[in-house]
């Protein structure tokens, strides 16, 4: 009975071979060969996939690799191709910037308008440009400034001729405006701090306004700037003023270059540039080097500093009862790509 049942088994089995072939069969069915071949790059999965993160690591750069190989590639053959064509190649494209994307604002200033002409000859500075007063600037902080915030006065004094540093002392601003219009000053700086750290500016043009208040970054002083130059003289710079173009930058670009005398002193080879974009205004302190008749160099000489405009206000500075002018607001995306100050 044993055998039997034995001998029935093995008849109602399959040979070994049978067996094989079907176990080879089944990996094949499961996309499994029996030889691995070679593996194919880029993947067909996402790199993102694999959990191995070394793998993973290696993978990525390769693919970064071969991204980079088909993008040069790709700029040979254009290159190529417009050699071939001459003169018949079609134009380049003009690459896609926030500058040219930028949607036209209404408010930008044509300086040959007779409504902004009429507007120039009646504003608040008006007997600067008419050369009936000379700048004279206080420079004054927050209360107890700390040691960064003072060299910062110290050297932004170096760059404004007939600047004066005074550091008050739990003095009020509405105590000190009076006594700078008697004393015939025409603009006051106060520099704010926070954690020791200088990080705004109010500039209040005297004695009727108005008043700006920005926000500052980026503040650098001459030590902290590279390859830079010797100290300023006492010679009168020159000022550039660039991209304020709207009716908001056109104001504020009048304010700064009120600060500065009019006839600067070319012998000094000294310039101020206030430059304006994506509204934010850099300030840059230079001296020409020429190095033969045709080619000239720049040397910075700080310090440096970058203004963001938080607010305008009628008059001198009144923080409870002031008129206001312009207020900076959060714009949704869209709208940040049209430009207050600059278009």
């Amino acid at each position: 009975m044993a055998g039997g049942s034995e001998g029935g088994r093995q008849s109602q089995g399959r040979p070994d071979g049978e067996e094989t072939s079907e176990v080879v069969r089944g990996e094949k069915a499961h996309g499994n060969p029996a030889e691995p071949s070679q593996a194919v790059f880029p993947p067909s999965f996402s790199v993102s996939e694999i959990k191995n993160k070394q793998r993973r690591h290696f993978m990525f750069l390769r693919w970064k690799q071969q991204q980079k190989k088909e993008k040069l590639a790709l700029k040979k053959k254009r290159k190529k191709e417009r050699e071939a064509l001459g003169d018949k190649a079609p134009p380049k494209p003009e690459p896609k910037t926030i500058e040219n994307q930028r949607v036209y604002d209404e408010t930008t200033v044509d300086p040959n308008d007779e409504e902004v002409t009429l507007d120039e000859a009646t504003d608040e500075f008006a007997p600067y440009f008419n050369r009936q007063t000379v700048p004279k600037i206080l420079i004054t902080t927050s209360d107890r400034p700390r040691g960064r915030t003072v060299r910062f006065c110290e050297q932004l004094s170096t760059c404004i001729p007939n600047s004066h540093v005074y550091y008050r002392r739990g003095l009020a601003l509405k105590k000190i405006i009076p006594q700078c219009i008697s004393r015939d000053f025409t603009d006051l700086i106060v520099i704010n701090e926070d954690r020791k750290i200088p990080n705004g500016l109010v500039l209040s043009h005297l004695p009727e306004g108005p008043t700006a208040h920005f926000r500052m970054s980026s503040v650098r002083l001459r030590k902290e700037i590279k390859r830079k130059g010797k100290n300023p003289t006492e010679h009168q710079p020159e000022i550039i003023l660039n991209n304020f173009t709207t009716r908001l930058g056109h104001s504020i670009g009048r304010m700064l270059a009120s600060l500065f005398p009019h006839d600067p002193q070319f012998v000094g080879r000294q310039v101020a540039t206030f430059h304006n974009q994506r509204d934010y205004i850099f300030f840059r302190f230079h001296r020409y080097i020429f190095k033969n008749e045709k080619k000239v160099a720049i040397q910075e000489l700080g310090p440096r500093f970058t203004l963001k405009l938080r607010s305008l206000q009628k008059g001198t500075f009144d923080s409870k009862f002031g008129e206001y002018e312009w207020i900076h607001k959060v714009l949704s995306l869209n709208k940040a790509l049209q430009s207050l100050i600059y278009c």
